[in-house]
């Protein structure tokens, strides 16, 4: 008998998008908290103002980051 991996299965989609789905938020909260930081610290320092434009980039910057580290753990080196 041969051995079936979790996706040969088959009914498993959801579960996958579930998975892929989870992967993508948590990468979204991470980069929520680490942008404000980022932001705190940019502030805090002679007045300067951090623009909605810069926000997003560092939000974007922060989640391709988070996607990086999540490619190396979820599918190895």
């Amino acid at each position: 008998m041969k051995m079936l991996t979790l996706l040969e299965v088959g009914g498993l989609e959801g579960l996958v998008a579930m998975i892929i789905l989870i992967i993508l938020v948590v990468a979204f909260i991470v980069s929520l908290v680490v942008t404000v930081f980022v932001k705190l610290i940019y502030e805090s320092k002679d007045g300067r103002k951090f623009s909605r434009k810069q926000f997003w980039m560092t939000m974007l910057i922060s989640m391709l980051i988070c996607g990086l580290i999540s490619g190396v753990v979820c599918g190895g080196m």
